[in-house]
C-alpha cells in the first residue's frame, strides 16, 4: 500500500476580517481568504507580471480563537495544513469548493505590531504562535525560516 500526503504551505496576506462560527459544546470555526503573489518577467513585452491566487483558509477552536483576536485584513501569515474539498447543492446545482485546513500558523506581520514601537525584530509568543515583527523601515520579503 503506498503512502500519501496531503499538505499545503502558504505565504500570503488575509483578504478579509476572520468570519466565525460558534456551536454548541463550545466549539468554533474561523474563515478567511489569503491572498498569494507570484511575480514573472512577460518574455515577449519584458514587463513584470504579477498574478494573484486567492485560498479559503479554514481554522478550529483554539486557533481560531486566536486569529479572530491577533489577525486583521491586511496581516501576512504563514499557513500550513492540507485541502479539503466540500460539495453541497444550492438551487438544484452542484457546488464544490477547496479549502486550506490549517493545522498551524505564524503571524508574520500584524497591523497591530507594525503601529507599536518596535522593540526589536525578535519573535514574540502569542498562545503559543510566533510573530515575528518586521520594523516598519524594512519591509523585506525575506522569510524568518
Amino acid at each position: 500500500m503506498a503512502n500519501s500526503l496531503n499538505k499545503v504551505m502558504l505565504i500570503g496576506h488575509l483578504g478579509d476580517e476572520v468570519k466565525m462560527h460558534f456551536f454548541e459544546g463550545g466549539n468554533c470555526l474561523g474563515r478567511f481568504p489569503i491572498a498569494t503573489n507570484e511575480t514573472y518577467t512577460n518574455k515577449q513585452t519584458g514587463e513584470k507580471v504579477t498574478t494573484t491566487e486567492w485560498h479559503n483558509v479554514v481554522v478550529r477552536n483554539k486557533l481560531a480563537e486566536i486569529c479572530e483576536k491577533y489577525l486583521s485584513k491586511g496581516d501576512r501569515v504563514f499557513i500550513e495544513g492540507k485541502l479539503k474539498t466540500r460539495q453541497w447543492e444550492q438551487e438544484g446545482v452542484k457546488k464544490y469548493t477547496t479549502e486550506i485546513h490549517a493545522l498551524d500558523m505564524t503571524f508574520l506581520t500584524t497591523k497591530k505590531d507594525l503601529n507599536k514601537p518596535s522593540s526589536g525584530n525578535t519573535p514574540e509568543k502569542i498562545e503559543n504562535k510566533t510573530v515575528i515583527e518586521t520594523p516598519t523601515g524594512d519591509q523585506t520579503d525575506d522569510l524568518p525560516f
